[in-house]
């Protein structure tokens, strides 16, 4: 009675700790909502950027080819952007519409703050009309949105021109409405500041939200979340609802923790983003060590006492609430190298906001990471889709062991490219040691003395450093690629050579996904040589405050980030998703090359 007694007031005090986080976050979206047009998340004292009128970000230009065929071309001014899917063309005569046929080309795909995975055009946009049936005179409409890379987005604007095909005149039509679509900065800019206050801060939390679905498919992320799922097969509905909260709050308190200190080391000068803490080859070897003693205990090779699980080693498996809390804080610490797709924009939209409004960002992401946990634990439909209990858990649970051996052998290999291959030989023979240790500590009291000496062991292999020193530059440039530096960036553009950068880390997953499937195969080799284009890797497996700085640079907080320069050095580079595809960077290619090259091997 008393111990159920001491569970309640547990329980209390939890729940009061989700009331107040619930309170902060409320908080934060009604401050964030309240947020002025005059302070829009800049620094203080930084001045806002001027941007063009629309008419001089993109100029358009349009001709008669012939008694069919017409050629509108925009000249977009560098730094902007026109989207594909919001050109809009009419054309009509006294007898009503024509039908027109309108040929687009080839585009960029760009994730975007405001309509999400969209492809765009910079630089120009040169697009061929053509009439499905003879006409002597008609009205053109040509509309067209676009944004700034700094952030404005301006309304649809509509250009209007008669056409008369028979002499190959183009007169420009000036209309009542002109006024209003023609409108000036001012108005421009507050109405995208308006909106940016409410709807894009909402969008962006969606993003979050998604993001952190999206984590718990991560193979970092997947074999802890089953372990929790699969104790729900015997709960009770309370002790279900109950661990589930608590593992939310674990998971959201995490975030929030991880971002506030973020915040503060960013804000005290520091160099870092997202992920920061991978940086660290302790840290790397000591999650290492950790995923090992799990797998061990979930092969049933050790059986993790009290005291130990105390310490945290068997925080994925263990019952109770604080085996739940720590679950949640154990997720988002293997989470940080998994960056979802929806994860990058988000994130680099929270670290350029004040902190009441990054920290929500971050505290929604942890909600989404938590919400199929939830949805498990209160849905019947969702706990019938699972087996009922018997055998197959102990089999599962040590099925499930060998994902986290391989996330540690993965981690392992992280520390050894961080520093280099000896120190990886001594984390490897810490881990023999770690094992060893856990070993004899399960028999007679005598030999604790000995697991206590290996396990001594394994700490201080595994804190050996100075053996070796990592350098990835020397790999690179044996692979035909260059080490990124500014002034190499400059260099090469100087001497007429568009560049690509790789931001990339060996812990970043979605790096090296990108990297096996589309940049570094043969094919696409190719393709960066047949155009003339140089990829250079900005390696931010260790801390690098120059790199730290392009990040900010481009306002992102994590990696991947992919940039492709054109030989003009005034010209901003082309930002490419996180995400790639062949067609995508091949498009890039086209966009920044003077050259024409074969692309059929690499599609």
């Amino acid at each position: 009675m008393q111990r159920r007694g001491w569970r309640y007031s547990y329980l209390g005090v939890v729940m009061r700790a989700l009331l107040a986080s619930l309170l902060f976050i409320i908080s934060g979206a009604c401050y964030a909502q309240g947020f002025s047009a005059a302070n829009q998340g800049l620094p203080s004292g930084e001045i806002a950027p001027e941007f063009l009128p629309v008419e001089q970000a993109y100029q358009l230009e349009v001709e008669i080819i012939d008694k069919q065929n017409l050629r509108a071309y925009w000249q977009i001014a560098p730094n902007y952007y026109l989207y594909q899917h919001r050109f809009d063309f009419k054309l009509e005569n006294d007898q009503g519409a024509v039908d027109l046929t309108v040929e687009m080309p080839a585009a960029l795909s760009r994730s975007d703050e405001y309509f999400g995975e969209v492809q765009v055009y910079y630089h120009s946009a040169d697009i061929n009309l053509k009439a499905q049936q003879l006409i002597e005179r008609g009205t053109l409409s040509l509309t067209s949105q676009g944004c700034a890379d700094a952030g404005l987005c301006y309304p649809p604007y509509t250009q209007r021109y008669d056409v008369d095909f028979s002499t190959g005149i183009l007169t420009p039509v000036a209309s009542s409405s002109e006024e209003a679509q023609t409108l000036t900065l001012s108005t421009v800019s507050a109405t995208t500041q308006e909106s940016s206050s409410s709807d894009g801060l909402l969008y962006m939390l969606l993003l979050a939200f998604m993001g952190g679905v999206i984590l718990n498919l991560m193979p970092c992320v997947f074999p802890i979340l089953s372990l929790k799922v699969l104790s729900f097969a015997s709960s009770t509905d309370h002790d279900r609802h109950l661990q589930s909260w608590v593992y939310t709050a674990g998971v959201i308190s995490s975030f929030v923790f991880v971002a506030a200190l973020l915040i503060a080391l960013q804000q005290a000068g520091s160099a870092i983003g997202w992920g920061f803490q991978l940086q660290s080859p302790a840290f790397v070897i000591a999650l290492a060590y950790l995923f090992i003693v799990m797998g061990l205990s979930l092969s049933g090779m050790v059986e993790l006492g009290s005291n130990l699980m105390s310490t945290g080693s068997g925080l994925a498996n263990r019952g109770g609430l604080s085996g739940s809390f720590f679950t949640g804080v154990l997720a988002v610490i293997v989470a940080s190298p998994c960056t979802a797709p929806f994860m990058g924009t988000a994130l680099g939209f929270a670290v350029s906001q004040p902190p009441q409004i990054g920290l929500l960002v971050f505290a929604a992401l942890g909600a989404g990471m938590a919400a199929p946990l939830l949805l498990f634990s209160y849905s019947g439909a969702a706990r019938a889709l699972m087996p009922k209990p018997g055998a197959w858990m102990d089999t599962l649970k040590q099925l499930l062991a060998f994902p986290l051996y391989a996330t540690a052998i993965w981690l392992l290999w992280v520390a050894g490219r961080q520093t280099g291959v000896n120190t990886m030989t001594a984390a490897l023979s810490g881990a023999l040691m770690l094992a060893l240790g856990l070993w004899l500590w399960q028999r007679s009291w005598w030999r604790k003395a000995l697991a206590l000496a290996c396990l001594a062991a394994a700490v201080s292999l595994g804190s050996m450093r100075g053996l070796d020193v990592h350098s990835s530059d020397t790999a690179q440039l044996s692979q035909g690629k260059l080490a990124w530096s500014e002034s190499a960036v400059a260099e090469q553009r100087n001497a007429g050579n568009p560049v690509f950068v790789d931001v990339t880390a060996d812990w970043c997953i979605t790096c090296i996904a990108n990297e096996t499937a589309v940049l570094l195969t043969d094919d696409m080799a190719q393709a960066f040589a047949d155009f003339g284009v140089v990829y250079m890797v900005a390696d931010w497996t260790n801390r690098n405050a120059d790199i730290a700085a392009l990040l900010k640079k481009y306002k992102r907080n994590g990696i991947p980030l992919y940039l492709m320069y054109t030989a003009d050095t005034s010209e901003a580079p082309l930002i490419l998703p996180q995400i790639l595809t062949k067609q995508t960077v091949v498009d890039a290619l086209q966009a920044v090359s003077k050259k024409n090259a074969d692309i059929s091997a690499v599609l």
